[in-house]
């Protein structure tokens, strides 16, 4: 196997529009999964433990099924893509943004429920003295509670980016398998193997595991570190 005349055949444009999307689904997952996590952890309310199955659902869902609620929603039919493309011009679905969302979607879950267990743990005195000298509201949680969970915070974000770059199913369904434009690299893999292309989708294989890999083992180290 000739390696040099691989590595010059690849196409490199599924390997950053899967880093784009990881690091955009990874921020969007941190951001919604503290809130929510957050919110589990403390509010108390009827039906609270649907509520919370409804958020960690995508979990245990066929990335297809996923995909489906994904195009019933941001199609060009559903609520938020009719409102999207009335806004923009443009369709949502089958663009960069529509792939984001459905990593988002598989993400936030993984976040939220780490996050939630974290919230719940942190020292109740801290909290309660941040409380009586006067914070409260988003001050409370990104001043006092933030820092209290950094750890689990750092490990849910490394699993978040881990998973959305390898994103397939709802992201297939959703945004396509545009070359160039919303091609990530495990559809890349998908199509390169369905073309008989084994080598360039092996190359494709070692530099998602790769950078997979050298995340989970910079955060472990951090963590121990810790």
């Amino acid at each position: 196997m000739d390696w040099l005349e691989l590595l010059r055949q690849v196409d490199w444009h599924p390997v950053w529009i899967s880093l784009k999307v990881g690091i955009s689904a990874t921020v969007i997952s941190v951001v919604l999964g503290s809130l929510i996590g957050y919110a589990l952890a403390h509010a108390k309310f009827p039906g609270r433990r649907w509520v919370e199955a409804l958020v960690l659902l995508p979990l245990v869902l066929p990335p297809t099924v996923l995909g489906y609620y994904l195009l019933v929603i941001i199609g060009r039919r559903g609520p938020i893509g009719q409102v999207w493309e009335a806004a923009f011009g443009s369709p949502l679905v089958f663009t960069l943004k529509a792939a984001v969302l459905a990593a988002s979607a598989a993400t936030v879950p993984i976040v939220t429920r780490q996050l939630a267990a974290a919230f719940s743990q942190t020292d109740p005195e801290v909290v309660e003295a941040a409380r009586i000298d006067g914070a409260s509201g988003w001050s409370l949680l990104i001043h006092v509670q933030l820092p209290q969970i950094r750890t689990p915070l750092i490990a849910a974000a490394t699993i978040a980016f881990a998973r959305a770059i390898g994103d397939f199913g709802a992201t297939l369904m959703v945004a396509g398998n545009l070359p160039k434009r919303t091609q990530t690299a495990a559809i890349a893999i998908w199509d390169l193997m369905n073309a008989g292309r084994d080598g360039q989708a092996f190359i494709l294989v070692l530099i998602i595991s790769a950078v997979s890999l050298v995340v989970l083992a910079f955060t472990t180290g951090k963590m121990a570190k810790e």
